[in-house]
């Protein structure tokens, strides 16, 4: 703390031009800024400074290294200093109450006054145009993660990303051999365990050619908890799977020590008054590990983080562990039968791995789902108090992916659901490897060693690279087996193209063998063949066209997949308490490809001229792409239309001056990012006009944002109105705002126009 408190006095001293200019250029200002790097580099970096001597003789290219590294440490600095952080503390309390918020924006200063009174516009810009210099110092950064292996840590910026190789020959699967008084021995010889029969089955050529080229053929059925199910498969045709009413644990052919560790592990979510000779299952967790122990694909997109996000966690979590104890058991069986055959033994006996050791992927959003999921395997593992299990470097592990309580300001106030998902350490940059071997855990593994990795689509990507880097790697994904990706809907707010760039490089044949026996490899490995063994559960809290997408195409299951299609009935609509009427205005348009001009010419054609008298005051538009928002705020600069904006790259300065602005009348328009709103929830005053320039992602997002308009103390509910723009290709969209119904009925119309009111009595 000494450290970076002292760098925070360096950064005080910094004039405000100083400070922009680094934000901005990242080069060296006149020779005080020279001055001030190296009077940082000396007080944060100390270990650095020691060897300054030393410095002097490296080459040029060396220095220039240091040099952008000691940037990136300043820019860090400079982010998290003490009055950034009070700036925001009193930005997101000012949302709460509108007498608040005049004090605390007139409280930023008489220079921060003008700049909103005469420029604010201009300052806007500026802030909004950073983010090509945000993007810019993140693909530096990224760089150095693919060139350095670093990571991003929340606490301390740029460090070192560290990897157990002390532990190396403890967890080697090579040279270890099974424990007999374990009984792991005999787990795994009954013929019906799912996982023998999905990995020992050998598909022919004819069998791979029919599944490229022939469609699935599907069929539905309707299950107790989970409801409408949709079966499709290639080779199993009319193939029904039907739920198990009652499921024991011994009978789901559990490694021995999860039939023992999972009911107590999942004793918090069954109710209190079960019998010991109940299930160990909740209904909803019976019903999806019945499909996830036939190894087929699996998409659930009505996850919630508030009711039974973590009912899941542990479901797939058993799952995982379940597979990797069985995989490895096998191994290091035939490890013990290979020591102990005759000489002249056919060797083809013991295919029992694949190309590269990681079996399981487990994508994730923060931090804190990787540390739920690590104490969830050791949990699992732990057969009670006394035979605890050991997990190295897990000291570590909880500093680097636990948070700190004290760090969240205690007076912010946000929904239930905003809670739950940004609950713990919301650090999207991270990657871990974990090993398991018998009645041991090593975290931080390098991946080549690893059974399971958990990491972010960013922390993933970093890793991947892109073409014609010089340093990447992607060859830990040739021989996944499990890939879990939960929580999918969050990284449409983050960065989807990392999950599709993910997508693309996985089950690909290795470039380099990485000392693999080639006489222990699966057939179906070096066939090239291991994306149709591979299974892929894929958790949401809606359903997407671009998640749906991923699983449509990018999951080749030879078993076949399942998803699970239900419809809302009611809408978010149905939660608006304000008195509103809502206009729904259908746009035309010939393909997905022409929706996006569709919409924008329809918007200004149609809508926009209906709301340019200066009658229509207080109009927010609710744009969910950020393309969108860059072209409309384009378009309004260049009418000369009174507007401002807020995006997720607004400064916080700029939020506050937009929002007073809005609030009281001095701008007509407020162009308004779904992803701003997600990330942050402030609470929009002033709001008397309300135009979705597309049906928001999440649905709840519509009934939040028209509730809204009873923060405004104005008493004009008459004047109130709400248009939504929807095309047919929304209609998932449509129908989880107004209902299944309803949604069928403004498709079917003719009608370009429908009309709904809210809070009637």
């Amino acid at each position: 703390m000494g450290k970076r408190r002292g760098g925070r006095e360096l950064l005080r001293s910094l004039s405000k031009k100083q400070k922009k200019h680094l934000r901005e250029f990242g080069e060296e200002h006149p020779f005080y800024d020279k001055l001030l790097l190296l009077l940082l580099l000396h007080s944060c970096f100390p270990f650095q400074s020691e060897n300054s001597d030393k410095s002097s003789a490296e080459s040029d290219s060396e220095a220039e290294v240091e040099q952008v590294s000691v940037y990136h440490k300043l820019l860090a600095t400079l982010k998290t200093s003490p009055e950034s952080e009070s700036e925001e503390e009193e930005d997101e309390s000012e949302s709460e109450e509108a007498g608040e918020s005049e004090a605390e924006m007139d409280s930023e200063g008489s220079q921060e006054t003008r700049e909103a009174e005469g420029g604010e516009e201009d300052k806007n810009d500026i802030a909004e145009e950073e983010e090509g210099t945000d993007a810019a110092e993140q693909t530096l950064s990224q760089e150095q993660a693919d060139g350095a292996d670093t990571s991003c840590d929340p606490h301390h910026g740029v460090i070192e990303e560290f990897t157990d190789v002390k532990h190396e020959s403890e967890f080697s699967l090579e040279t270890n051999f099974i424990e007999e008084e374990s009984g792991d021995c005999n787990a795994d010889k009954r013929d019906s365990n799912p996982f023998k029969q999905h990995m020992n089955k050998e598909l022919e050529e004819k069998e791979i050619e029919k599944m490229s080229t022939l469609p699935k053929s599907s069929n539905q059925s309707q299950w107790s908890r989970l409801g409408q199910l949709t079966f499709s498969s290639t080779l199993e045709k009319h193939k029904t799977l039907k739920a198990d009413k009652e499921v024991d644990v011994k009978q789901l052919y559990l490694h021995k020590p999860l039939e023992f560790t999972w009911p107590k592990v999942n004793k918090q979510f069954l109710p209190s008054l079960s019998k010991p000779s109940d299930s160990a299952f909740t209904p909803l967790q019976r019903e999806l590990f019945c499909i996830m122990n036939t190894y087929r694909d699996l998409f659930y997109p009505e996850r919630n983080a508030l009711t039974n996000g973590e009912e899941i966690r542990h479901t797939y979590c058993l799952h995982a562990l379940n597979h990797v104890l069985k995989a490895n058991a096998q191994v290091l069986s035939n490890n013990a039968k290979r020591r102990d055959r005759k000489p002249g033994t056919d060797t083809d006996d013991y295919r029992d791995q694949g190309l590269t050791r990681p079996k399981v992927l487990m994508i994730v959003p923060f931090r804190e789902s990787a540390l739920r999921i690590v104490h969830i395997f050791i949990n699992l593992l732990e057969v009670n108090d006394k035979k605890k299990i050991d997990v190295s470097n897990k000291k570590r592990f909880k500093g680097e992916f636990g948070s700190d309580p004290e760090e969240k300001p205690p007076n912010l106030k946000r929904p239930e659901d905003y809670e739950a998902v940004f609950a713990g350490n919301i650090d999207d940059h991270f990657r871990i490897g974990v090993a398991i071997l018998q009645k041991s855990m090593r975290l931080y593994a390098p991946f080549y060693s690893s059974d399971i990795i958990i990491a972010s689509p960013l922390g993933m990507r970093t890793v991947i690279g892109a073409e014609g880097e010089k340093k990447r790697d992607f060859d830990f994904l040739s021989s996944i087996e499990i890939l879990i990706i939960d929580q999918a809907d969050i990284y449409l707010m983050q960065n989807w193209e990392h999950v599709l760039h993910l997508m693309k490089h996985i089950n690909l044949l290795p470039l380099d063998s990485h000392g693999v026996d080639f006489s222990r490899v699966r057939m179906l490995n070096l066939n090239n063949w291991s994306k149709y063994y591979r299974q892929t559960l894929l958790f949401s809290a809606l359903q997407d066209p671009q998640i749906n997408s991923v699983f449509n195409k990018h999951c080749f299951n030879y078993v076949g997949r399942v998803a699970i299609r239900n419809m809302p009935l009611t809408g978010s609509i149905s939660h608006v308490v304000v008195q509103l009427p809502h206009v729904f205005r259908r746009l035309e348009a010939e393909s997905v490809a022409s929706v996006i001009d569709a919409r924008f010419q329809f918007f200004i054609n149609n809508v926009l001229p209906e709301y340019r008298d200066a009658i229509m005051s207080h109009t927010l538009i609710y744009v969910p792409s950020y393309f969108d928002y860059v072209r409309l705020r384009n378009y309004f600069k260049k009418e000369d239309l009174n507007f401002t904006h807020i995006c997720e790259y607004t400064k916080k300065a700029g939020v506050c001056r937009a929002r007073r602005f809005f609030l009281k009348g001095e701008k007509q328009f407020l162009l308004f990012t779904e992803r701003f709103h997600f990330y942050k929830r402030y609470t929009i005053k002033g709001i008397r006009n309300l135009i979705f320039y597309e049906l928001p992602t999440y649905s709840h997002f519509y009934s939040e944002i028209c509730n809204m308009m009873k923060a405004t103390d104005s008493g004009v509910d008459a004047t109130w109105t709400c248009t939504v723009l929807y095309s047919k290709y929304d209609a998932q969209k449509l129908a989880a705002v107004v209902g299944i119904d309803r949604t069928a009925q403004m498709l079917q119309s003719k009608k370009n126009v429908h009309l709904f009111v809210t809070g009637e009595n």
